[in-house]
């Protein structure tokens, strides 16, 4: 029997199984929600080139505060690095889609199901309330390498958080914003750990031979976003 299942229009967190009277990330009522179906046919998921291995998926149109999610074809099949909220058919199959957190799943249970891929996350954070109609294949709690993929628990913004280096570019999603030459911690959790997070994420970066940073709204260099993030991020909105 299919499940029920409803999109937020403001954040694009995905409800599987009821639909309350507020979103249970964002707390929109419920006149912003669509059924997963109406999103489907009115979103898709666009593709953007980061480089020759890495694509970038958003929604079109942008679909709430929705993170993009990114494509990496790795010499052992395709994965996915986070996940969109709308749910696109025409996407083409990943094996795996590796979470950096808990707070953006998107459509992960219709994926999955549309693909048979495996999804990942931290124990830490599969334990959260929201996550509870969400399956998870792997909850890991050690870092570890997936198909050329390394992962790096550090926690501070989601006590899971995980951030993944492929070849020579950094998956960093939204551990910090940019804010005009600089750049920001993600607000939405405990500010002492976030930063002390982000002590975690440099001593792991060091000697690293990085081109490109993949964030949850942007894609830039290395070097350029490496300086900021040495200048120390505030600690602030998006």
């Amino acid at each position: 029997m299919k499940v029920e299942q409803h999109v937020c229009l403001v954040c694009g967190f995905n409800m599987i199984g009821f639909r309350p009277d507020r979103c249970p990330f964002c707390g929109a009522v419920s006149s912003h929600f669509i059924a997963a179906d109406e999103c489907s046919a009115r979103f898709r998921v666009t593709s953007t080139t980061v480089n020759d291995k890495v694509t970038r998926l958003n929604s079109d149109p942008p679909l709430g505060l929705e993170h993009a999610a990114y494509r990496i074809e790795t010499p052992h099949g395709p994965c996915w690095i986070d996940c969109p909220s709308s749910f696109d058919r025409s996407l083409s199959r990943a094996d795996a889609i590796l979470f950096t957190h808990h707070h953006f799943l998107g459509a992960s249970n219709l994926y999955r199901d549309l693909f048979s891929a495996e999804i990942h996350i931290h124990r830490n954070d599969s334990l959260h309330d929201i996550c509870r109609p969400f399956l998870f294949d792997v909850t890991f709690e050690q870092n570890f390498v997936h198909n050329g993929i390394e992962a790096f628990h550090i926690g501070g913004h989601t006590p899971g958080f995980t951030f993944y280096i492929f070849e020579d570019v950094l998956f960093i999603c939204d551990y910090v914003f940019l804010h005009g030459d600089s750049l920001k911690y993600n607000p939405f959790g405990p500010a002492d750990q976030t930063i002390a997070g982000g002590d975690r994420i440099r001593n792991h970066l060091e000697g690293r031979q990085l081109s490109t940073v993949c964030g949850y709204n942007y894609t830039i260099g290395y070097d350029e976003w490496k300086r900021m993030f040495d200048a120390g991020p505030t600690f602030g909105g998006y």
